[in-house]
């Protein structure tokens, strides 16, 4: 016997003019609705936001982890490390609070930027770590409550960098960030794609303040590293706006 043929029912627009226009009208809030977090993360941080010859002596500077390959930091990660040690070079800030992933054996984010930091001059002494910065809001957040950060330049490419400020402001960090440029590879679309997801999250995160996933007790590791940093001096560099 022939098998009975399936008819797939097509959509149907509204034959109204009411119609359509509510389904136009709907469409249109939907898309407001979706870029209502990245309108957001635009307005709050525009005046946020610079070079390293830009950004204010601040004294510490932190630095996001973005993954390793074979023990070292990728490239992008790289990149970001560079801009810490121009900063520390400039004098614009006296310590370095590199937070990343450290969750499994063998991958160890915060250890990684810190050798690569000391490599470049910086001093052990004035890289301090955070191995509990699971998401960007973890590690604003513990950035304030357990290393007690009131004042820091953020360091980040610059599809990360307005959602760090953000946040970090969000957690209490008066912030500014310094966006690395990047080559427009492939990484750099994927993240950028990614931050237009990211934001929501972001904007939930700054209104409900959940959590991160890992507290912990309060760390002085910053606080001394500023106190034996005392024969670095800042910079005198313009105010933030």
């Amino acid at each position: 016997m022939p098998r009975p043929r399936i008819r797939l029912k097509r959509p149907r627009l509204p034959r109204t003019r009411a119609g359509r226009r509510r389904l136009v009208q709907g469409v249109v809030a939907g898309c407001v609705l979706a870029l209502a977090p990245s309108t957001w993360l635009y307005t709050t941080t525009s005046d946020r936001i610079g070079t390293v010859a830009d950004a204010p002596a601040s004294g510490v500077a932190v630095v996001f982890g973005a993954g390793l390959r074979d023990g070292r930091p990728s490239p992008y990660l790289a990149d970001r490390l560079d801009a810490a040690v121009r900063l520390y070079r400039a004098g614009k800030v006296r310590a370095v609070l590199v937070t990343g992933d450290n969750s499994r054996p063998g991958y160890d984010e915060p250890d990684a930027m810190r050798g690569y930091l000391v490599q470049h001059g910086v001093p052990d002494r004035s890289v301090v770590g955070d191995y509990a910065g699971f998401d960007t809001w973890d590690s604003c957040v513990r950035a304030k409550k357990i290393f007690g950060v009131d004042r820091a330049v953020l360091v980040s490419q610059g599809f990360h960098i307005r959602r760090a400020v953000a946040l970090c402001e969000a957690a209490g960090v008066r912030s500014y960030g310094v966006g690395v440029a990047a080559a427009h590879d492939l990484t750099w679309y994927y993240g950028g794609t990614r931050e237009v997801f990211a934001a929501g999250k972001a904007l939930l995160d700054a209104t409900f303040h959940p959590d991160p996933t890992f507290l912990g007790p309060r760390e002085p590791g910053i606080a001394r590293a500023l106190e034996a940093g005392d024969d670095h001096p800042l910079t005198t560099a313009p105010p933030t706006k």
